[in-house]
């Protein structure tokens, strides 16, 4: 059972509290994001139900978010980290990023994993890199899936 952790700085709060988040919120950033441009609610809410997910808050609103899919013991891929763009340049996305990383529950990883086109200074500030031995990678990419049928 993972417990459930808020963490405060100034007038923010970071939790984990899967009943805090504001979905329409995160649907609403991410269905423009360029990475997932067009992804339905119902897929958020089910993406949401399976990562292990980090809200940041200002009061009760809710102005960044971040999740990892993960197994809590080998592997952790970093995904939909976002902070809203009135709130960007405030040091909000690296806390987000620090939470995080030193999360209790992530620890111990053999891997972390994410996929980046323009936050690599962000990133790399936490000892993500490029992948040593690329050829090792393999993947199936569907950039424009939600903007396609999901039949």
């Amino acid at each position: 059972i993972i417990m459930h952790h808020e963490f405060q700085k100034g007038d923010l709060t970071i939790s984990t509290d899967p009943s805090r988040l504001d979905v329409e919120m995160i649907h609403d950033f991410l269905s423009h994001a360029y990475w997932s441009e067009g992804i339905p609610r119902e897929i958020i809410e089910r993406c949401i139900k399976h990562s292990f997910c980090f809200g940041v808050y200002e009061g009760a609103r809710q102005i960044g978010f971040g999740r990892v899919v993960t197994d809590y013991t080998t592997f952790g891929y970093l995904c939909d980290v976002f902070v809203l763009e009135a709130y960007r340049g405030k040091g909000i996305g690296t806390w987000l990023m620090e939470t995080i990383m030193t999360h209790p529950e992530l620890q111990g990883f053999r891997r972390w994993s994410l996929l980046t086109r323009d936050a690599h200074n962000l990133y790399r500030k936490f000892g993500f890199n490029e992948p040593k031995n690329p050829s090792r990678h393999m993947e199936i990419a569907r950039p424009d899936i939600y903007k396609t049928s999901l039949t």
